[in-house]
């Protein structure tokens, strides 16, 4: 199955994507970035970027036309930051860390206010709506998911994980939560009290990262060893799961580097995706066609972040160092910024289909 988005792909000169028109957020965070978060309201013209970071602080941005970014607010934690999300009105930012507890910043009054608490650092939280009613949803190192109704200080339920939580996403009513000894638990919102269902996750080494699919029908998962496996929730579509290599180094001998992919994010609009790791790159990948759309060349240092705007026309990446080899690789001049990538209209387009031989 490795082989899937094949080598023909990369034989092709047109799949080489540019880096000349990406422009670098200013006045970024002082260590290295752990998430990006772009509000999502589609009647909100703005585009307004949370960049959250090991400094424990989460920075918002309001991007310009001209991809320059100018600092709006920020949520002050007592740790480094580990996860943030928008509300969906992109009112409000919501932010969680090795605190133990997640905050969220109204950005039109200014005032922050603690609104769930855990054992242990949370790894991950997300928004979602029940009914109209906004939620969250955290992920902790204490090996419990809760649930949070911001009108009251207890949690509104909570789901016990085999282990530590170290990845989660949200998409409708799907929640994907996944944990250290690579399980993978699927939540149907409706009935979030209880798992849908668990899987073993059909990568051999340690679960970086979930990202649902934009028609909530799947997800992605990324792996410490370079590779990515497509997984739909529902047994009927088994037959379309499958998995690939990405993020190596082409082989020297009988030796090659392997990367973690650190970041998988879908494109808002055209359900393609990206996929971005501790090697310095990112690439564009259409699931449905088995094809890799573009890959580009070597942002000179790990990409431990990535998302795409409501639009899908700016593609934000962090560069920072993700610790990937240990504490030698932790140099002063080690690179910590944000780009902006202008996405290019025929970038993150679906290949037209092309019936299955």
């Amino acid at each position: 199955m490795a082989g899937l988005f094949g080598s023909a792909a990369a034989a092709t000169s047109n799949t080489l994507g540019d880096l000349k028109q990406d422009v670098e957020l200013g006045s970024p965070p002082e260590d290295s970035i752990t998430a990006l978060a772009f509000n999502p309201n589609p009647t909100d013209p703005k585009d307004f970027l949370a960049v959250a970071s090991w400094d424990k602080k989460v920075r918002i941005y309001e991007i310009m036309s001209n991809g320059q970014g100018q600092g709006k607010a920020q949520i002050e934690h007592a740790g480094p930051v580990f996860s943030v999300d928008f509300f969906k009105d992109g009112q409000k930012v919501i932010s969680a860390g090795a605190d133990k507890q997640a905050k969220v910043l109204d950005l039109a009054t200014g005032q922050t206010a603690q609104v769930a608490q855990h054992d242990q650092p949370i790894r991950c939280v997300r928004y979602f709506e029940v009914n109209g009613t906004p939620m969250a949803v955290t992920g902790s190192w204490d090996k419990t998911v809760k649930y949070w109704d911001f009108r009251s200080s207890a949690p509104a339920g909570v789901l016990e994980c085999q282990e530590r939580v170290y990845t989660m996403d949200v998409r409708d009513n799907l929640l994907v939560i996944g944990t250290a000894d690579r399980y993978i638990n699927v939540v149907n919102l409706k009935d979030p009290a209880k798992f849908y269902k668990t899987i073993q996750s059909p990568l051999k080494w340690q679960t970086r990262v979930v990202s649902c699919f934009t028609d909530s029908q799947g997800f992605a998962i990324g792996s410490i060893e370079g590779r990515c496996a497509i997984q739909y929730v529902e047994e009927k579509d088994a037959s379309s799961n499958f998995s690939f290599k990405c993020h190596r180094d082409p082989p020297q001998g009988n030796v090659t580097n392997v990367y973690a992919v650190n970041g998988i994010s879908f494109h808002p609009q055209h359900g393609t995706f990206s996929t971005a790791g501790s090697d310095g790159t990112f690439h564009f990948w259409d699931k449905d066609a088995k094809h890799r759309l573009k890959g580009y060349p070597n942002v000179g240092g790990s990409i431990t972040a990535t998302t795409f705007n409501k639009t899908g026309s700016i593609f934000a990446y962090a560069i920072s160092y993700d610790w990937s080899k240990g504490y030698q690789g932790n140099t002063a001049n080690y690179p910590n910024k944000v780009m902006l990538h202008p996405v290019q209209p025929d970038e993150c387009k679906p290949r037209p289909s092309v019936k299955k031989r």
